[in-house]
This record gives C-alpha cells, structure tokens and sequence, in this order.
C-alpha cells in the first residue's frame, strides 16, 4: 500500500503555547494549520509515524535511524521542561526499512544503545517533537525517526521511495512526516541573515505544493537554495519520493513568516498509480517478508535489560507500558539466547514483584547477570539477544502422569525442601519422562525416589 498521507509541518518551538507564550498569536496560522493536518492525519488512519527532521543526529554520508526500543524528548531546553513525551519505536518498520534502502543503495546506520552512539541518540530533537505535540492531540501511534544526510535530491529522493517500499513489504499504513522550516533569510534580521532572494525560494516551493508537480524540485537553483538558507528541503525531497509513481492531491494549509523564517504547513493525498509520475527507474527486488515485530512483553524485556546497561539500575515501567502487564500478577522467566543458543535464564514460579511489568525487569536483569551457567552478558552481546518470555498460570497438582503433557505443560517436581522447574516445550525434550527426569535431576531427587507432582501452562512470547 503507498503511504496513506504526507505532510509538511514546521518546527519551530515557539508555536507549542507553552513555549511561544506571549509571542503565539504570531504564528496564528501555522498553530491553526498544525491541528488540521493532525486530524487530517487521523482521518487517514495509519498505523505508524514517519518522521524525518534535519535536527536529527546524524551522518554526512549516511541516514540515521533510531533503534532504542522508545524514543523520549522534551521540551526542556525551551523552557518547558513539564512538556515531554515517551513513544514506541517501530522497530519492525525500521527493519524493514533497512531492508529496502540497501536495495535501493542507500546507507542507512541503527543509532541509539547497543549500535552506533551519537550526542543523543535516543532522544526526540524539536524536528520531532514540535509536529508530535500536534498529532499525539489525535492519534496515539509507534514512530520512525529519520536524520537527513548531506546528499542532494537523489539520494533523499530515494529514501521516500524506500518508506514506500518498506510500508508494501509488510503491509503497514504510514503517515510520513516531513519537518522543516523554509527560508531563514527573509527579512533584515532574521536568524541566519537577509538575503532578497529568499522570498523566491519559498515561493517556488509553494508552487510545487500547489501543483503536486514535485518533479521540478529537481530543477530547483543551487544558487537560490543557498540563497535561501533552509533547512525543510531534504525532508520535502524525501517526501516526494514517498509518493513517488502516484498522482497526488495537495493542500496547502498555511504559509507564514513572522520572524524572517519561513513556516509552510501542507499535506500529501496519494491517488491512483501513475507510471508518468514515477521518477525511479532502477528495478529493484521484491523485499523478503519482515519478521513480526516482538511482543509486548518482549519489548519489555529488551528495554529494561538496554536501560539497565544504560543507566546501571533497574528501571520503572515506562508509561506506555501495556495495560495487560500492570494489572496483574503472575510468575515469570526470561529466557536469552545467541544464535538460538542459550545465554541465561531466570524465572520465579509465583509472583515476587507487584505486577508482571516489574517481574519482567526484575527477571531480564537476572538472566543477563546471575543465571550460575553462564558468565554475564556483556554490554556488546545486547545487540545479539533473542529475547523468550513465559509468562506462567497457577501450578496445579496432578495425580498421575497421563495429566501431563511436555508440550504443553511445564512441570514441577517437589520431594520435602527439594524442588525442580521445568519449562514446557523444551528443545531435547521428547517425552513426559524426560521432562520429568531432568526436573528431578535439577531438583537433586533420585531417579527412584518419590516426588509430588504439578504442572502449569505458559503464555511464551518472542
């Protein structure tokens, strides 16, 4: 499916109230224009955000793409420290998006813990946070966040093309959010000088919004984009490229330019697909499918064990936290391995935290640093972690034998001060038997010896 919408949203800290204060009434429209296309994003129903901000950390010669399990920001810096947002990363979005800039020669580079670390790496810079504070009014969703590179137009151009590319593999509905600001140089004063051919620029990007004919950013004059001091055109290359092989349909919300900056809202509808509007012409290979995107438990699990290497201490649920995990109880192992090999494991049979949030964090921890067969992972082995979760009911005792079943019951076996877990589904486990003569071999009970009995079901995730 193409991207189901675009947009182009400035980000200027001051049109968020509780920055702009005073000054907000100046950029009227633009605060105006940013809910409209907040909910004309709703409207369009996607299931993931896209953004791509020239303030993002990033390379000269390659696009970065954050790869922490959740991305936080604030406003801080800005003087409004209590306005800060957490979001899910969509990190099988991001995979496929890898996927397809390779077949589209493209560099793209994972930054964030356990890849590449740049100044902030997994943070939301104001590229991000300042159209997210419009659209999270509305639409409450996983994001993408893109850097732009110092490459022209084909090279970002390109880059839309593999978003498009990336949402068919999977399938996913995207919204692709382009943030940038136009001229700087519009008026004597203005943040990076005054230049009297700024007002052209703007002009010409505003007649290619109107039109949809983003085949002419191409055409643009070198010299009039240095002229203009911008800092949105990359983004809106690679929001063309997002569209790129459809008719579309254009809307311009506002345009306005208050303090010698430039500040232009619009949108992107795609129509039917239009071969003359395809302005790539490499063939590339279909995309293999993209493995699902881990569970939420699992997602637990690999963030607290990457804030724990992070930060040196059990962390606190996120707030997006799933509801399920916070408002219940129940035992729990965390299994990790390497290569399908394992590299930890610890569980608890009954709960010892207050919900199954905190015995997630509480048991990835311990299988990453105390499971007695292994060493202790280390900060490099994060990024080669697969990562199981069991999630485990109420033991219960059985009578005999014919109740169990080692695929789908694990067992316990406990004789006086002696006890032996099992999990259920063991790889090398083929049988009841087995299961039981290695629980009772890891619980020190003889072969021979009588043990009491109890089996219970997981819920696995991976």
């Amino acid at each position: 499916m193409p991207v189901v919408i675009g947009c182009l949203m400035p980000h200027p800290p001051i049109i968020v109230p509780e920055v702009g204060r005073g000054s907000i009434d100046r950029v009227e429209s633009t605060v105006h224009a940013m809910e409209s296309i907040s909910e004309e994003v709703m409207r369009a129903n996607p299931e993931t955000l896209v953004f791509i901000s020239p303030h993002s950390a990033g390379f000269a010669d390659s696009f970065a793409v954050k790869a922490d399990p959740t991305l936080v920001g604030s406003f801080a810096n800005f003087g409004a420290a209590n306005i800060a947002f957490s979001v899910q990363n969509d990190l099988q979005l991001v995979e496929a998006l890898l996927m397809a800039a390779n077949s589209y020669e493209l560099s793209m580079t994972k930054v964030g813990s356990g890849y590449v670390k740049l100044f902030q790496s997994g943070e939301l810079d104001h590229g991000a946070l300042v159209p997210l504070y419009y659209l999270r009014r509305h639409v409450d969703l996983p994001i993408i966040l893109l850097s732009i590179s110092y490459g022209g137009f084909d090279e970002h151009y390109s880059l839309g093309v593999a978003i498009q590319k990336a949402s068919d593999s999977i399938p996913k509905r995207v919204a692709f959010i382009a943030s940038g600001d136009l001229s700087h140089r519009l008026i004597p004063g203005a943040p990076a000088g005054y230049n009297p051919r700024a007002i052209d620029f703007d002009a010409k990007i505003d007649e290619i919004f109107d039109t949809g004919y983003f085949n002419e950013l191409v055409e643009l004059d070198p010299s009039l984009i240095d002229a203009a001091g911008e800092c949105g055109l990359r983004s809106i290359y690679a929001l063309a490229g997002a569209f790129n092989g459809f008719d579309v349909r254009t809307k311009i919300y506002s345009y306005e330019a208050p303090f010698g900056v430039g500040y232009m809202a619009a949108a992107v509808y795609p129509g039917e697909p239009s071969p003359e509007r395809d302005l790539y012409t490499i063939e590339v290979e279909d995309l293999p499918p993209v493995a699902p995107s881990p569970s939420e438990p699992v997602k637990l699990a690999m963030y607290s064990l990457d804030q724990y290497f992070k930060q040196g201490h059990p962390i606190t649920p996120p707030v997006d936290t799933a509801a399920e995990l916070l408002e219940k109880r129940a035992g729990v192992f965390v299994c990790l391995k390497v290569d399908g090999n394992l590299r930890g494991c610890i569980g608890t049979v009954q709960p010892t935290q207050a919900n199954v949030a905190e015995e997630i964090i509480t048991n990835a921890i311990q299988a990453a640093e105390a499971d007695p067969r292994f060493p202790p992972i280390s900060i490099d082995e994060l990024p080669l972690l697969q990562f199981i979760v069991d999630i485990l009911e109420e033991p219960e005792k059985v009578e005999s034998k014919g109740q169990l079943d080692h695929k789908t019951y694990g067992v316990i076996v406990r004789r006086g001060y002696k006890a032996g877990l099992l999990l259920p589904d063991v790889e090398g486990i083929n049988s009841v038997e087995e299961q039981l003569a290695v629980a009772k071999r890891k619980a020190g009970i003889l072969p021979h010896e009588e043990a009491e009995i109890f089996r219970f079901r997981v819920t696995r995730y991976e």
